[in-house]
């Protein structure tokens, strides 16, 4: 009975998952309405990035194929964790129906990240798909020859979306405190996309502030997957940089283990 207990809490989120990924499919329209938006903008940053270089051959030590896959890289990596994960955590606490999770023998925090993860193999497998013809038009890429940069690469995006969850999830537990969800969600979407490196690569940012960015757990959502896949790290750097992730994956999530408990205790539920 002790044995089978385990595996009973693994179908509850695995059917969590099933049912998140059941729910972006049944708004079909309104989802691939979103990602075309965001196959244009990352067609935007390509033309923007190739004016930028102008014929130079280099930019802040990267090459123009190097940046070219750089922008491919950090599109999936940003594509795997959505806005979708977001609203919908901040949506139960504004809404008053984490009232109902609260009575449900299951912990929200897991259920919340088994929801991540089924949105995430919808996500990260449209992503591949629209990364596949985009390089079918830009030629030159920097693509790594060697199998194991790919399975690192995997491993860091996993470590990823893991870190991602964490500042997401922190974020939206603010909503406990607050009468709404954009200022909070925008200001950590600016802060995430600034320190993670997905706005520009870290090496152009000055001195000082690359070195702040690598202390902080932005930097494992972007940065970490392109220095991997550009093979700007060897391998035992690149297990290294999975470590990090690793480590902050786990601080996020026993810090949310704490905020919750803590807003659970001590603010009154609005709209519940």
């Amino acid at each position: 009975m002790t044995a089978a207990m385990p595996v009973v809490k693994l179908k509850k989120y695995r059917s969590i998952a099933n049912r998140s990924l059941q729910n972006v499919l049944s708004y079909r329209f309104s989802y691939v309405v979103t990602f075309l938006s965001n196959a244009i903008n990352l067609l935007a940053v390509y033309f923007l990035w190739a004016g930028i270089y102008g014929g130079r051959e280099t930019v802040g030590g990267y090459t123009w194929d190097q940046m070219k896959t750089y922008l491919l890289v950090t599109f999936l990596a940003n594509s795997v964790l959505s806005w979708y994960s977001e609203t919908a955590i901040s949506g139960k606490i504004l809404d008053g129906s984490v009232a109902v999770d609260l009575l449900k023998p299951i912990d929200f925090q897991t259920a919340r990240f088994s929801e991540t993860l089924g949105t995430s193999l919808l996500e990260g497998g449209i992503s591949t798909i629209i990364l596949v013809i985009f390089s079918f038009f830009i030629s030159g890429l920097a693509l790594p020859h060697s199998a194991l940069v790919y399975v690192l690469f995997a491993l860091s995006l996993l470590g990823a979306i893991a870190v991602k969850f964490g500042v997401v999830y922190l974020a939206a537990l603010l909503c406990f405190w607050s009468t709404g969800s954009m200022g909070i969600v925008w200001t950590r979407i600016a802060l995430t996309n600034l320190l993670s490196g997905a706005l520009v690569p870290l090496a152009f940012f000055p001195g000082w502030l690359e070195r702040t960015a690598l202390l902080l757990p932005f930097q494992s959502i972007i940065h970490t997957p392109t220095m991997i896949f550009l093979e700007q790290a060897g391998t035992l750097e690149s297990l290294k940089l999975i470590g990090i992730q690793c480590f902050w994956g786990a601080a996020l999530w026993i810090a949310g283990k704490f905020m919750w408990n803590w807003a659970v205790r001590q603010v009154t539920i609005h709209g519940g």
